[in-house]
């Protein structure tokens, strides 16, 4: 019987001992590393091998990973991770605008790491298109427009479903804030962030018990994420 090929992912990271833990982390978890240590042999690997999604270092020795996502955005549409220090808030929404799916910030743990590509994956191939999404007690029934949490119906303002429903869509991945206005309040509100947190709160309020943070993570200065 012919062995199933493993998924293969681009690692473009300048750090050796960081491409060496990604290629032994992505192997544990049955996947096939590329790894480059700059940007365009990045390039070159991704258009010779057609990875099924990358994880990209933000600071590279022959340009950045900014530019990267957006080169491979050109023709690619796989999922991208990229990686970046605590504190680089301005470039991981840079490159989230230049199409990264996601942002790890280092120092990562691989059990994260790796749930957040898998998450990423599942999405690319429409896996996760269940009508039906239960995260951590909440059930969001999207055809029928229903929420409870522990089993108790919970009653949102078409906002707070839109937010809630668009998080939920994408569960497990980063949501930039321009990403939340634009989708639930279209583009006259592309930079209205008071808007958004102030509606943000409100669902949280309805949804997560006292203290908050089990349901709906904020990203500082970036976005949020409903838990995977």
């Amino acid at each position: 019987m012919t062995a199933t090929p493993r998924p293969r992912i681009l690692v473009c990271d300048d750090e050796q001992q960081i491409l060496r833990a990604l290629r032994v982390i992505l192997r544990d978890a049955g996947y096939e590393a590329l790894p480059a240590a700059g940007m365009e042999e990045a390039l070159d690997l991704a258009a010779v091998n057609r990875p099924d999604a990358g994880i990209v270092d933000l600071m590279l020795p022959d340009g950045d990973g900014v530019e990267l996502c957006r080169r491979l955005r050109e023709w690619s549409t796989m999922p991208l991770i990229v990686l970046s220090a605590v504190g680089d808030e301005d470039a991981k929404v840079r490159a989230l605008a230049a199409g990264a799916d996601d942002y790890v910030t280092k120092p990562f743990g691989p059990r994260e790491l790796v749930a957040r590509l898998q998450a990423n994956l599942r999405r690319s191939s429409g896996e996760d298109q269940s009508s039906v999404i239960t995260v951590h007690g909440l059930t969001l029934d999207l055809a029928r427009h229903a929420v409870t949490v522990d089993g108790g119906e919970v009653h949102l303002t078409p906002t707070e479903y839109g937010l809630l429903s668009e998080l939920a869509r994408n569960r497990g991945r980063l949501l930039t804030h321009r990403e939340l206005l634009l989708a639930v309040w279209g583009s006259g509100y592309g930079d209205d962030t008071q808007v958004l947190r102030a509606h943000m709160a409100n669902l949280r309020r309805k949804i997560e018990p006292a203290g908050g943070g089990r349901l709906i993570r904020t990203e500082a200065g970036v976005g949020y994420r409903l838990a995977a």
